[in-house]
């Protein structure tokens, strides 16, 4: 059973023409033909149009969009991240992604197109500049009591079940550290 996100794309690739009746190649072409340029509305074509579930249709409109544009970097995903005012983040991120990393060798940063993931066997937090004043910390803590500062994780589509906001430096202490820790031994 694929236990990454690479390794379930991998999987859905290969069963591709099983479960959807057409090559990847197919669909490429089906795409092309449809002119839709926006990864949602491909996902929208293929779903209406040929009834592919959205998992199928998501990764066809990715393979269809790569054929176009560069991927980018995990620098420069970043860097995305913190432009548009948002710079005045970038140090409480660099603050908080080293004591992520430091927490052990099996951590793996994953940059997505609006916050950084981190994993070990599997995802356990995210950072996220949410606004231009706040970056949250989305934390993985099943069976952890919410507080005022611990909040669920409502803003993370089911992602995170926890939640801390970051508004001033002061805000990465001892207490913060210790939720992520616990999320790592616990991923």
């Amino acid at each position: 059973m694929p236990t990454s996100p690479a390794d379930m794309m991998a999987a859905m690739l290969n069963n591709m023409e099983n479960k959807t009746g057409n090559t990847l190649e197919y669909w490429l072409k089906v795409t092309a033909e449809s002119k839709e340029e926006k990864h949602n509305d491909i996902i929208k074509f293929l779903k209406v149009n040929h009834g592919l579930t959205h998992g199928y249709a998501n990764i066809i409109a990715f393979k269809h969009r790569e054929q176009f544009e560069k991927p980018k970097s995990n620098e420069e995903m970043i860097a995305d991240q913190f432009k548009a005012g948002k710079s005045v983040l970038l140090p409480w991120y660099e603050i908080l992604r080293d004591f992520i990393q430091s927490l052990g060798v099996d951590v793996e940063l994953a940059p997505r197109k609006s916050y950084v993931s981190f994993r070990r066997s599997k995802q356990f937090a995210i950072l996220k500049a949410s606004t231009k004043s706040r970056l949250d910390v989305g934390l993985i803590l099943k069976g952890v009591e919410s507080t005022k500062r611990l909040q669920e994780g409502k803003q993370f589509s089911g992602m995170m079940t926890h939640c801390v906001s970051i508004t001033a430096e002061a805000d990465i202490d001892g207490e913060l550290k210790g939720w992520l820790k616990d999320a790592y031994s616990k991923a």
